[in-house]
């Protein structure tokens, strides 16, 4: 015959946070809280703070969302700009880049000449331009939007007409492409 358990009471109970249904509870294992982070009332947290507050597993999980591997690597595996804001494409002069036609009024072009991803945009009518579509934040490859150019990575947001940073953590604006519109074709300058 088995021997009675003894009375437990509520402040003797062990601590069963954390424990799961195929793992014996084990009386000696307590949780220890975390550190506990304080923002002073009125005060926007930081992203450090909001970070460090929602655990490890979340923390990582949003970290590997903004860095997306070594600077310049896009989900494709293939290798960008690197974020660098640098001196842009190398398009020789005189190469065609896109017929007039098909540049959107209000939009942009993607187009890609020699290997290098570029947006030729037409911000109003007649009035063309091209830009490197490598966003300077992290090297990914920035599409044609809703009247802007839009990096789908991190949201970076340029302007059509000039290649400006309009908003997100792109730092410097896309690099130009000079170019000329001959005979129905725009090319580069």
């Amino acid at each position: 015959m088995d021997a009675p358990h003894p009375a437990v009471s509520p402040g003797d109970a062990p601590d069963t946070r954390g424990a799961t249904p195929s793992a014996p509870l084990d009386a000696t294992r307590t949780r220890r809280p975390g550190p506990v982070l304080r923002v002073p009332r009125g005060a926007t947290p930081t992203r450090r703070v909001v970070l460090a507050g929602s655990g490890a597993g979340a923390a990582l999980a949003l970290l590997a969302a903004c860095g997306g591997g070594p600077a310049g690597t896009q989900d494709d595996g293939t290798t960008g700009g690197g974020g660098s804001g640098g001196d842009g494409p190398d398009v020789g002069p005189g190469q065609a880049l896109a017929s007039v036609d098909d540049v959107p009024v209000g939009g942009a072009l993607a187009v890609t000449v020699d290997g290098a991803p570029l947006l030729v945009t037409q911000p109003e009518e007649g009035t063309f331009a091209a830009f490197s579509a490598i966003c300077t934040h992290q090297g990914c490859t920035v599409a044609p939007g809703d009247g802007e150019l839009l990096c789908p990575c991190h949201a970076s947001r340029y302007d059509l007409a000039t290649g400006a940073v309009l908003g997100g953590p792109a730092p410097s604006p896309l690099p130009e492409v000079p170019v000329t519109v001959d005979g129905g074709e725009v090319t580069s300058a």
